[in-house]
C-alpha cells in the first residue's frame, strides 16, 4: 500500500477515537479453540486456499532475496515478480498481456537531520525536493500543530527555518506546500501513532519544502526541546528523478461476457525498503491463485471477444461473466499503475471502461495482527473521503454476506479511494476490496475480535525491510484467500445484484439471456465524464 494511501485510511482509529465495528456473529469454535468455518465456507470457492496462496508469497520472498531484498518499481526484483506471475498464468491457460507506461523514480541521495539532544531517524519523503545545501536554522512549530493551511501558519515566522508539524488530516504534500508557503526551508512531519512514518507526496510538486517522516516520539522530543527554549537544527535532503519505463499485468479468462466484466487487481510491487510480503505480495498472490483455480471451471470452446477484439475460446457457462485480474505497478510511488490503466481506458477505448461491472481491491491481506476489513461502501461506521459509485455499496455486501455466512467477524475500513481502487472510483466503477491494515493501530475492540495484540500497528514492519514471508498471519490470508475466491465465483456468474445484469436464462453454452438496458448501467455511473481522470 503506498505511504500517502496509508496516511488517511486510518484517520478515525489514529485520531484515537476507537472505531466503531460492525460485529457478526462469532464463529463457531472447536475443542481446540480453532474456529470451524460454517456451511458453505468452500462453496464457489474452488480450491483457493491459504495454504496455495502461501506457496506465491514463498516465491515472491525467493525473488527478493536473489534481488537485493526488494521487488519495487524499476528494479530487478520487480521484473522477475512480473514474469513469476506470467508463467503461472499462461500455465493455467491464459493469455497474459504487459501495459507499459512510464513512471518517475525517486531516489534518497543523501540526508542528514541533527538537533542537538534528539535523536533521529528520518525517512525522507517520496518525491521530496532538494535543500540548497545544508540549511542551518531554528525550528518553529505552525499556530495549529497540524500546518495543512496558510491559515494554520498565521502569527507564525518560519522564514529559513525548519517547520516541525503533526502528520493528520490532510496529505503530506498539503504540509510541505504550506510550509513552504510560510517561508520555511524544510519540514519534519512527526508521527500521531506508533511506528516509523513513511510518507509520500505521490508526484513532484513544485513549490514544497523538502520534507521527512519522524516517529511520534522523536516528534515529541523535538517539541519539548522546542518548548524550553530555541533549537538550531541543520538539515540536509538531496534527491534525484529519473524517468523510467514499468508495466501492469493484465489477463482475463477466455470465457464470460466481454461487455460484462468482473476485474480483480492487487499492485505488484513492494516498497523500496523491503521484499514486500505482507504488502502487497499477499493481495498478489491471493488473486494469482484465483485466476488460477477459476480457470480449471473456463475450459471449452466458443466465441467470444477480449477487450481488445480478439476471438477466442468461450468458456462453460457457468462463467458468466468475463473476469480480468491485474497487478498493478508502481502502486508505491503513487497509484501510477492502476491510474495509467484507467486514464488509456478513457481516452482511448471509453465504451470498455463502460463494460467494466465492478473492480475489487486487494491491497494487504495478510497482515500480522491483521483484521478483517472490508471497504465501507455504505458509510456505516466511516463516512467516506470520496464519492461513492453507484453498485458499491452492493459489491460491499457481497463480501460482509460471505463473511456472515460462515461467522466470520468483519469490521468497516474508510472508503478512502487511497489504493489502486481510486481511478475507477473516480470513473464511476463499483468498487470495493478487502484489507487487513497497515500501520494504524489495532484497538481492544479489534483484538477481542480477532486475537492479536492491542495498542499495536496491524503491520509493524509496514515498509521495512522486515516485510518479509515472516510478516504474514496465514490465518488471515486464508480468510481472505478463501473469501476472493468465492467471491470472484459468485460473481462471474452473476453481478445482478451490483449492476442489474442477470445471468442468461439459457441452457449452458447458449448465449447470456436478457440483460438489463446498458444505458441504464451507464447512468448508474456517478459524475459527468468529463470530471473522470
Amino acid at each position: 500500500m503506498s505511504r500517502a494511501g496509508q496516511s488517511r485510511i486510518f484517520r478515525a482509529v489514529v485520531g484515537g477515537a476507537a472505531a466503531a465495528l460492525v460485529i457478526t456473529a462469532a464463529p463457531v469454535t472447536s475443542a481446540s479453540g480453532q474456529a470451524e468455518q460454517g456451511p458453505g465456507h468452500d462453496r464457489g470457492a474452488g480450491q483457493v486456499t491459504g495454504k496455495a496462496t502461501y506457496r506465491h508469497l514463498e516465491a515472491f520472498q525467493q525473488i527478493a532475496d536473489d534481488n537485493d531484498g526488494t521487488r519495487a518499481t524499476g528494479t530487478p526484483g520487480y521484473e522477475a515478480s512480473g514474469r513469476y506471475v506470467e508463467r503461472q498464468l499462461r500455465k493455467a491457460g491464459y493469455r497474459t498481456e504487459r501495459q507499459y507506461f512510464d513512471v518517475e523514480t525517486f531516489t534518497v541521495d543523501e540526508v542528514a537531520i541533527e538537533v542537538p539532544g534528539v535523536d533521529l531517524d528520518p525517512v525522507p519523503f517520496s518525491y521530496s525536493s532538494s535543500t540548497d545545501g545544508t540549511v542551518e536554522a531554528e525550528l518553529v512549530a505552525p499556530s495549529n500543530p497540524l500546518g495543512c493551511t496558510d491559515a494554520q501558519w498565521d502569527g507564525v515566522e518560519a522564514t529559513g527555518k525548519i517547520a516541525v508539524v503533526s502528520r493528520g488530516e490532510c496529505p503530506f504534500a498539503d504540509k510541505t506546500v504550506a510550509a513552504a508557503e510560510a517561508g520555511a526551508a524544510a519540514v519534519i512531519v512527526y508521527n500521531n501513532t506508533t511506528g516509523a512514518l513513511n510518507g509520500t507526496l505521490g508526484n513532484p510538486i513544485e513549490g514544497s519544502a523538502p520534507g521527512v517522516g519522524v516517529t511520534q516520539a522523536e516528534g515529541e522530543a523535538l517539541l519539548g526541546a522546542m518548548d524550553a527554549g530555541p533549537v538550531t537544527g541543520s538539515f540536509l535532503l538531496q534527491t534525484s528523478i529519473e524517468t523510467q519505463e514499468t508495466f501492469n499485468v493484465l489477463a482475463e479468462t477466455r470465457g464470460g461476457d466481454p461487455d460484462n466484466v468482473v476485474m480483480l487487481g492487487a499492485h505488484l510491487d513492494s516498497a523500496p525498503e523491503g521484499p514486500g510480503i505482507s504488502d502487497n505480495a499477499t493481495g498478489s498472490a491471493a488473486v494469482l491463485e484465483t485466476a488460477i483455480q477459476l480457470a480449471k471451471g473456463n475450459r471449452g470452446k466458443g466465441k467470444g471477444h477480449s477487450k481488445h477484439g480478439r476471438k477466442h475460446d468461450r468458456g462453460p457457462a457457468t462463467i458468466n461473466n468475463k473476469v480480468r485480474f491485474a497487478w498493478w505497478g508502481a502502486e508505491e510511488l503513487g497509484l501510477h499503475g492502476s491510474n495509467h490503466y484507467v486514464a488509456d481506458l478513457q481516452a482511448n477505448a471509453p465504451e470498455e471502461l463502460d463494460k467494466l461491472a465492478v473492480y475489487l481491491n486487494f491491497d494487504m491481506v495478510g497482515s500480522p495482527n491483521y483484521v478483517i476489513g472490508v471497504y465501507d461502501a455504505n458509510e456505516s461506521t466511516y463516512e467516506a473521503g470520496v464519492e461513492v459509485p453507484q453498485g458499491s455499496i452492493e459489491a460491499e455486501k457481497v463480501f460482509t454476506d460471505h463473511f456472515d455466512a460462515i461467522g466470520q467477524p468483519w469490521v468497516d475500513m474508510e472508503y478512502s479511494g487511497r489504493s489502486d481502487y481510486a481511478a475507477f472510483i473516480d470513473a464511476g466503477v463499483a468498487s470495493t476490496g478487502l484489507f487487513t491494515g497497515a500501520d494504524g493501530t489495532k484497538t481492544e475492540e479489534e483484538a477481542a475480535l480477532f486475537g492479536g495484540t492491542a495498542g499495536l500497528t496491524y503491520d509493524p514492519n509496514y515498509h521495512a525491510a522486515g516485510d518479509d514471508i515472516n510478516n504474514v498471519s496465514k490465518e488471515a490470508l486464508d480468510i481472505n484467500a478463501r473469501a476472493i475466491g468465492a467471491v470472484a465465483r459468485q460473481l462471474a456468474y452473476s453481478t445482478e445484484a451490483i449492476n442489474g445484469v442477470k445471468p442468461p436464462k439459457t441452457h449452458p453454452g447458449k448465449g447470456h439471456g436478457k440483460k438489463k438496458d446498458r444505458k441504464d448501467k451507464k447512468e448508474k455511473r456517478k459524475g459527468p465524464r468529463s470530471k473522470r481522470r
